[in-house]
């Protein structure tokens, strides 16, 4: 049989290089003896005329060659081989051999991108990934809304954002310009496009698609491009190399970013990173992930490809709603898997919103455009609380389609100690008394290493264990200063804690520390919190004054009634109140909670602190304290700790003159029997003391909280109380039937606390709320 190779030194006349005329050796009795079997056997020559692709299961009966390389590319003619790339993409053995041969005239440009992908990649730089990196052509959609066909470009037009955002059927991309004649629209699509969204034609691609010039390659920097769906053979891909380790770590110091996206942003973890919170690893795909789309649990790579690029298109602008029409130009990758990758696009951009990854905060969205496709809702919601959960909830849920630009301050590290009298505490006496406090927390944490919850002891209690201990051992004796000192740490944990540490749990006190927490500055919001509830509560149904007396879930709908009797039904309702309000069961339940969840609920702390904020005429502090955003006031005795233990500077642009002190621990209730000017007066009594050597004005405003004695709210944060654990967390936000929901500070075990946990409970309880 002839195989139509030839020698390529020797000159050869033009030759017909159809099927029927391919040239055979020149033995007198082959030719014979292949003409005979050929009167004998039809069949064996129908044989020479093409040869399916032997890849099992391919579709295609007569592939056709898509690089046409070789002088003599059997096109879709015969060829002793078939390379298998998708069911719609093959290429002859004589272009492999065009490039693969070192005799060949391309094999100087399969050398030359296999040097760069082998510096920038990870993956084998073999034949089939250079022809499905360099040579598959492009695929391209009209934009035109009644067309929106594919159309497979020739091979010298190189694919970009721009070609992808404005191609139209019949465009010529030299000068994108419309062919005028007739309607190209109208022309009809090429068959493979309807196989690519058959569930087994992507079983069937040989090689996962690596995307070019994705607009996260900036972030991702410090990993193999391949790993995280990028192709090696770009500039925009290309990974430090030659440089030493040095400079490699200094690059990897600066949290990688991209133009346009705000500095704090950290979507992805950088390799051997500790935990950060929100962030995802760009090479593997967490367990959410694999269950919503076990498709790619054997090869990830199409997937973080198209996940890493919405990430990192959503934080460069996530003042806009992100939809499968922004990102499917960017997505720039060759052969007919573009259209896999564009269609796949909106099914994973949908997940990611529903599981508050995109698309979340105080976005703007067009209610005739919700952010999920009407699958989604068939539901009506109740949100029960309107604090930062309720509102994140409520605000994520209406973006579904379910029924239903802030300016930040750096907070410095500087915080001068201030005694009363006036004078500013030597700094080392501050850090010594600061590595001390520390060090019994780090004797607290290796005591509780092998204890259970029954073994628990109240940390206050082991605190002050542990340094009657070391003061007994060391034979140290503490100044009465820096025992003053010390007192301004225990005050300070008191804070984080919201409660005397008599109270708190020795074993889980700092239970969420063992998950990643959030990286970057401490920060202050310009025009404090409320600029990000308003916003979220924007355009929502809000019924204030209206407090809940019961919520009854017997039956199909979920009954919901006011104390003055007015009645709501739903099909799901959310809980966001504070912990207070579920311990004191000021919301009667029917079926009432289980013990479970009610032994949790009791398991954990209603910690209190209280604010005053304070404005003046003018900064009668900034001589003092030179710039820092706070500073501390070491209490004169352990009686006074935590009355007025820091005050923080609320107006870094220097506008307002505003201070805001805090009270902790056992001053709270102190302070709970003052009056708020008698409030005041103490914390005014403070004030003048720190700053004895001048004159402290009266303020010309000022306010205090009130969190204790708030009916709906009676507390601050939670804490872990005393032979309880960080599990109470997890339980307290599970649902109930898939009709009852709980989100708030003390439904997250991860950022218990802060408002931060108490938003970010809300957005995860709204993706539950939309999954079920």
């Amino acid at each position: 049989m002839s195989t139509g190779r030839v020698r390529t030194k020797k000159k050869t006349p033009p030759v017909d290089h159809s099927p029927d005329n391919l040239p055979l050796r020149s033995s007198g009795r082959q030719v014979r003896r292949k003409a005979a079997e050929a009167a004998e056997d039809d069949e064996d020559a129908s044989e020479k005329k093409y040869r399916k692709c032997e890849k099992a299961g391919c579709t295609a009966t007569c592939p056709v060659c898509f690089a046409s390389a070789a002088e003599r590319c059997a096109k879709n003619g015969y060829t002793s081989r078939w390379y298998h790339l998708s069911c719609g993409e093959h290429f002859c053995n004589e272009c492999f051999d065009h490039y693969y041969r070192s005799h060949k005239d391309g094999y100087e440009k399969y050398t030359a991108w296999k040097r760069i992908w082998t510096s920038n990649g990870k993956s084998e730089p073999s034949p089939k990934a250079f022809m499905a990196d360099q040579q598959l052509p492009y695929w391209v959609q009209c934009t035109k809304p009644e067309c929106g066909k594919w159309r497979q470009l020739t091979k010298e037009i190189q694919l970009t954002s721009q070609i992808a955002k404005t191609y139209r059927c019949g465009m010529k991309l030299n000068n994108s310009t419309k062919v005028e004649g007739p309607d190209h629209c109208s022309m009809p699509e090429d068959l493979r496009v309807a196989e690519v969204s058959d569930h087994w034609w992507y079983s069937m691609l040989i090689l996962p698609p690596l995307l070019k010039d994705s607009v996260a390659a900036p972030l991702l920097s410090a990993y193999y491009p391949d790993c995280v769906g990028m192709s090696p053979s770009c500039t925009s891909t290309h990974r430090l190399v030659g440089e030493s380790n040095a400079i490699k770590m200094e690059h990897l110091k600066t949290p990688p970013t991209i133009a346009g996206m705000n500095k704090y942003f950290q979507p992805f973890y950088q390799p051997n990173e500790c935990g950060k919170a929100l962030c995802v690893r760009p090479d593997v795909m967490e367990l959410d992930e694999l269950y919503e789309f076990p498709e790619y649990s054997r090869d990830p790579t199409m997937y973080l490809a198209l996940r890493n690029l919405i990430l990192a298109l959503w934080y460069t602008n996530c003042k806009e709603a992100l939809t499968p029409q922004k990102c499917t130009h960017h997505i720039i990758v060759r052969g007919l898997v573009r259209i896999r990758c564009v269609r796949e696009t909106e099914r994973i951009l949908h997940f990611m919103t529903r599981k508050g990854l995109i698309n979340t905060g105080v976005l703007s969205v067009n209610p005739d455009q919700p952010l999920l496709p009407k699958d989604y809702h068939n539901k009506s919601v109740i949100v029960v609380g309107a604090g930062p959960a309720g509102l994140a909830a409520a605000r994520q849920l209406q973006n579904f389609g379910i029924k239903l630009g802030i300016k930040m301050h750096k907070i410095g590290e500087k915080c001068d100690l201030i005694q009363e009298g006036g004078r500013i505490t030597d700094p080392t006496i501050d850090k010594r008394m600061d590595f001390h406090f520390n060090s019994i927390l780090d004797v607290v944490a290796d005591w509780r290493k092998d204890k259970n919850q029954h073994q628990d002891i109240p940390l206050g209690d082991k605190i002050q264990e542990i340094y009657k201990v070391f003061i007994q051992e060391s034979g140290i004796q503490f100044s009465d200063l820096e025992e003053k000192v010390l007192q301004f740490h225990v005050s300070n944990l008191e804070y984080a804690c919201g409660s005397n540490l008599h109270e708190v749990s020795a074993r889980s006190w700092d239970h969420n520390e063992f998950f990643a927490q959030f990286a970057g500055d401490h920060t202050l919001l310009n025009s404090g919190y409320s600029t990000i509830i308003e916003k979220m509560a924007e355009g929502l149904d809000i019924r204030l004054k209206v407090p809940v007396r019961s919520i009854d879930y017997t039956g199909e709908e979920v009954q919901v009634t006011a104390t003055d009797g007015t009645l709501w039904k739903a099909q799901k309702v959310l809980v966001a109140v504070p912990l207070t309000i579920l311990q004191k069961s000021a919301i009667l339940f029917n079926p009432a909670l289980s013990e479970r969840k009610m032994k949790a609920i009791n398991s954990l702390g209603a910690g209190v602190i209280e604010k005053i904020a304070l404005q003046f005429p003018y900064r009668f502090w900034d001589s003092k304290i030179q710039g820092a955003d706070y500073f501390g006031h070491v209490p004169p005795s352990s009686s006074k700790r935590g009355l007025f233990s820091v005050f923080y500077d609320m107006d870094p642009q220097r506008k307002c003159s505003v201070l805001m002190s805090v009270v902790t621990g056992d001053a709270v209730a102190t302070m709970k029997n003052l009056d708020d000017k008698q409030v005041l007066q103490q914390c005014m009594i403070v004030l003048r003391e720190l700053f004895k050597e001048q004159e402290v004005p009266d303020p010309v405003k000022y306010f205090v909280t009130r969190w204790n004695k708030d009916p709906w709210i009676q507390m601050a944060y939670s804490f872990v109380k005393t032979g309880g654990s960080g599990e109470a967390y997890d339980i307290l936000a599970e649902d109930i039937q898939g009709k009852i929901f709980f989100a708030g500070e003390a439904t997250n075990r991860h950022f218990p606390q802060t408002v931060t946990g108490a938003y970010l409970s809300g957005v995860r309880e709204a993706s539950k709320i939309a999954a079920s």
